[in-house]
């Protein structure tokens, strides 16, 4: 028995969903959202709120019953006041700005690091802080993910692009050679 997917999801005022055969619309304040329905699930929606339940007894439908409705309930909430990841920039050098929909980094290399902002998110620069927000969080999280993994903070200076809060676990590094 899924947690989740017991309990229904409230629907906030100014927010849309409808259930169609084949996916799940969301529509708030913050954009629309759709996402593909599985045959195993079944969602409703009744009263102001969303239920989700397995269509079947099977072990897939077991599975995806919380999925899809912790998947509801990202929507919701997304629509509504979007999500924000926070990355931030270490080291000497390093730094990224925005040039229309894409963002130039010197990250150490011979070439600036040029990533194209996808549709549906917004991303801010201010002292070497890049704020990626969206109504997705999926694609919030995948877009950071990806940023971070063009320069991954080393343990030995601690450079490279980390999330806000990050702690990373330095090294000590080579001990000059006593002198005997």
């Amino acid at each position: 028995m899924s947690r989740l997917g017991k309990l229904a999801i409230s629907i906030p005022a100014g927010t849309d969903v409808s259930v169609s055969s084949d996916d799940i619309t969301v529509k708030g304040k913050g954009g629309t959202l759709v996402r593909p329905t599985h045959s195993a699930v079944s969602v409703k929606v009744e009263s102001g709120s969303v239920s989700v339940t397995p269509a079947n007894d099977s072990r897939l439908a077991k599975a995806l019953w919380g999925t899809y409705a912790a998947h509801v309930k990202n929507m919701i909430s997304g629509v509504n006041t979007p999500f924000v990841k926070k990355l931030q920039i270490e080291g000497i050098g390093y730094k990224a700005e925005l040039q229309g929909k894409n963002l130039k980094m010197a990250l150490g290399f011979s070439h600036p690091v040029i990533v194209a902002i996808p549709e549906g998110l917004t991303a801010l620069v201010e002292k070497n802080i890049i704020t990626i927000s969206g109504a997705d969080k999926d694609a919030v999280g995948q877009f950071a993910a990806s940023i971070r993994a063009l320069k991954k903070p080393e343990p030995y200076k601690g450079k490279g692009i980390r999330y806000e809060g990050e702690v990373v676990r330095q090294k000590q590094g080579k001990k000059a050679a006593a002198a005997s």
